[in-house]
């Protein structure tokens, strides 16, 4: 099986308004796979990655997709968090909504 990496990822700030979500991302995966509305949200544990998902009948949120074991979630979680932290650092967001893409 081939070795799971995040060939680009596309980050583009959230509404001002909310305190915890602070971006939204769009990866690639090894330049075959597209997985979009990744959430970057900012806890008092720290920041993290939240998958995809959607509201069921229930009013409970469900995965639209995710890693299957912890390798996968880590290198996801450290490609969007990279990419997060490098557009804040360069000024990516500077306010007018466009986002910054990482890859290669």
């Amino acid at each position: 099986m081939e070795t799971l990496e995040v060939t680009n990822v596309t980050i583009r700030p959230a509404s001002a308004a909310d305190q915890k979500l602070k971006a939204f991302a769009v990866i690639v995966l090894n330049n075959a796979f597209v997985v979009r509305d990744l959430k970057v949200i900012e806890a008092e544990s720290g920041r993290f990655v939240a998958m995809p998902s959607r509201r069921g009948r229930d009013g409970s949120f469900h995965d639209v997709a995710h890693p299957l074991n912890q390798e996968a979630r880590s290198v996801v979680e450290a490609a969007v968090l990279r990419a997060y932290e490098d557009a804040m650092k360069t000024g990516g967001f500077n306010g007018n909504g466009n986002g910054s893409t990482i890859g290669h």
